[in-house]
C-alpha cells in the first residue's frame, strides 16, 4: 500500500483525537490496523487504541473513556449487551437489537449504536446476495447475531436461529417475532437439527466465534452439509478464510468473508465519529495485509 503526502506526515500530537476499542480479548482485533490507515490517509489527527477490559471493570473503563475525552469507542465481545446501562444515550436500533458496538463522545454525553447487523447486511448486498424470500439459518445469539437477525428478518422468508444455548436462540427468535411478524424460530444447534435446516436453507451465516484463529480448524457445523447453491457468510475474519469458507468455496457455494463485514460496520463507526465517509478499499488493503503478516 503506498502512502499518500497525509498517511507520511500524520503523528501523534497533543491534539490528537482518540478513538478505541474495548473488549476482553481484543489482542487479535484488526479494528486499530483499519482505523488508523483511514485516519491516515484522509490526513485526519485521530489515533485509535484497543484496551483489553475485564468484566468487572467495564463501568470504570466507561468513566475513563469520558474523562479522558475520547471521541468514541467500539466495544466487543463479551461487553456488547452489557454496556448501556453506563452510556447516556441509546439509538433506537441498538435498544430494539439490545446491544451496542460502537460509542460517541459528544461533549462529555455517551451515544450508543449497533453497526453490527447494518456492516453484515451491507457486505451481503456487496455480494450481489438478495435476502428477499429467502430461507437463512443463523448460528449464534450473542451480539453479533442479535444486531445481524434485526437487520436481516424484515427481508427474508424465513429465518431459523440455532445456538448450542438452546433458550437464547428460542428467546431471540420470539423477540424478533414480536417485533415483525415474520416466520421467526429458534433451536439447538446440534447435529440433527442443524441437518434439517441448513439442508433447506438458501444462505447460512455462522455469528459464532467458532473457527477464529487460534481455533482456525474449528468448525460450527458438519461440513458435509454445504452444498454449492447455499450462500455461506461467516462473521469470523481471522483467519479470513475459514474452514467454513474453505468448504464452501471447495464445492462451488458462494462464501463470504467476515472481512466485509468487519469493513462495513468499521466505517460506520468511522462516520459517526469523524463524519467522513470511510475509504473502504484501502481498510480492506490494510486488513488483508494485517492477517497476511500473521501467517
Amino acid at each position: 500500500m503506498n502512502l499518500t503526502p497525509s498517511q507520511k506526515t500524520w503523528e501523534i500530537t497533543s491534539e490528537t483525537k482518540v478513538c478505541a476499542l474495548i473488549g476482553d480479548p481484543v489482542a487479535h482485533s484488526l479494528s486499530p490496523t483499519i482505523h488508523n490507515a483511514a485516519f491516515k490517509a484522509l490526513g485526519l489527527n485521530y489515533a485509535y487504541v484497543a484496551f483489553r477490559v475485564v468484566d468487572e471493570e467495564l463501568k470504570d473503563a466507561i468513566s475513563g473513556c469520558r474523562s479522558l475525552g475520547f471521541i468514541g469507542f467500539n466495544v466487543t465481545m463479551p461487553h456488547k449487551t452489557r454496556v448501556a446501562p453506563f452510556l447516556d444515550v441509546v439509538d433506537a436500533a441498538a435498544q430494539k437489537i439490545g446491544a451496542v458496538n460502537t460509542v460517541l463522545n459528544k461533549g462529555g454525553e455517551l451515544k450508543g449504536y449497533n453497526t453490527d447487523g447494518l456492516g453484515a447486511l451491507q457486505a451481503l448486498k456487496e455480494q450481489g446476495v438478495s435476502l428477499d424470500g429467502t430461507k437463512v439459518v443463523l448460528l449464534g445469539a450473542g451480539g453479533a447475531a442479535r444486531a445481524i437477525s434485526y437487520h436481516i428478518a424484515g427481508e427474508v422468508g424465513e429465518l431459523v436461529i440455532l445456538n448450542r444455548t438452546e433458550r437464547r436462540a428460542t428467546e431471540l427468535a420470539e423477540e424478533l417475532a414480536r417485533h415483525l411478524g415474520n416466520k421467526i424460530v429458534g433451536g439447538h444447534l446440534r447435529s440433527d437439527i442443524a441437518r434439517r435446516e441448513i439442508c433447506e436453507a438458501d444462505v447460512l451465516i455462522n455469528a459464532t466465534p467458532v473457527g477464529m484463529n487460534p481455533l482456525s480448524r474449528s468448525t460450527p457445523i458438519d461440513l458435509r452439509l454445504i452444498r454449492p447453491d447455499l450462500v455461506v457468510f461467516d462473521t469470523v475474519y481471522d483467519p479470513p478464510d475459514t474452514e467454513l469458507l474453505r468448504r464452501a468455496s471447495a464445492v462451488g457455494a458462494k462464501a463470504i468473508s467476515g472481512i466485509c463485514m468487519l469493513i462495513h460496520q468499521g466505517a460506520s463507526s468511522f462516520k459517526i465519529w469523524t463524519g467522513r465517509e470511510a475509504p473502504l478499499d484501502l481498510m480492506r488493503r490494510a486488513a488483508l495485509q494485517a492477517l497476511e503478516g500473521k501467517r
